[in-house]
Formats: C-alpha cells, structure tokens, sequence
C-alpha cells in the first residue's frame, strides 16, 4: 500500500536476462542513470554522478522486454523501488536499488522504435453470450390454480 513508485529515465547497462520460473517467466537488467548540470564556469553541461538500477520484470512484461530491449538503448521504467542492504562475514555491507518494474518503454525523446503487439494465447471456446431474441412467444407456465390471461398470437410475454 505504501510502496515508492518511482520513474527513471536512463540506458539499458546490461543485457536482459530471462529466466523461466515455476512461477512464470522473469528479466532482470541494469539502468544507468546520468544526471546532467549546466556548468557555469565551463559554459556547458557536465556529467553528473551515475545511479544503477537492477530492474526485476515478470511474465509478459519479463517476455516482451527480454526480446525488445539491447544494451545502450534509452528507456524509462516505471516501478516499486526496493533498497536492500546486505553484510556478509569479512566483507564490507553493501546497497542495491530494485525496481519491479511495472511499465518499461523506449524513451521516444531520444530515438524512434517500432511496436509490435503481441499476440494473444488462445482460449477455450467461450460460451455463446449472444442476446436472446425477445420477440419469441413466452413458454406455457405451469398452471397453479388461478385463472392467467392468454396472450394473443404473436404476442411476447416480458417478465
């Protein structure tokens, strides 16, 4: 419920990696992020400190993503940021930040791409939901005792 979504605008850093899982398919690949700044001193923008992203994608967006994205390419990811800190015996703590990503896409400020929608897998014959036709005449009910009006022929009955 309290979850940091968060939107990063960086270059794919490292090739795709997809798994299938018992749980179904998933991709993982890293983001760099560059800031840039206007220098003052050198009239002209500068690289600033770079942010790396372990992105975790799953089951379509994990598929569709392993096929589409190749390193250097600029995209934006869309997720739940996750930071994880981890110590082992004899070496030193380290950090990561994740993102399960939600959405990921090619940044269109920075280049063209060409989307294919991917198909659909078949399923089972759904049942025929057609609307009923109305302008039947309405089934005989079952007497109860009491005196029902007849309908006149041709007539539809709507309960």
């Amino acid at each position: 419920m309290n979850e940091t979504m968060v939107c990063v605008v960086g270059n794919v850093a490292t090739r795709p990696v997809y798994r299938e899982t018992a749980s179904g398919p998933g991709a993982r690949f890293r983001v760099a992020v560059t800031a840039r700044y206007w220098d003052r001193e050198k009239s002209a923008w500068a690289d600033g400190h770079t942010n790396f992203f372990t992105v975790w994608a799953n089951r379509q967006l994990a598929t569709n993503a392993a096929a589409s994205l190749s390193v250097g390419e600029p995209v934006i990811v869309q997720g739940r940021l996750k930071v994880r800190t981890e110590t082992r015996d004899g070496q030193p703590g380290w950090m990561s930040a994740d993102i399960d990503a939600v959405s990921i896409g090619h940044d269109l400020a920075r280049g063209t791409t060409a989307f294919r929608r991917t198909p659909r897998p078949e399923l089972n014959a759904a049942p025929d939901r057609s609307e009923p036709n109305w302008e039947t005449e309405a089934a005989p009910s079952p007497p109860t005792g009491e005196e029902t009006p007849q309908l006149a022929s041709g007539t539809a009955a709507v309960t």
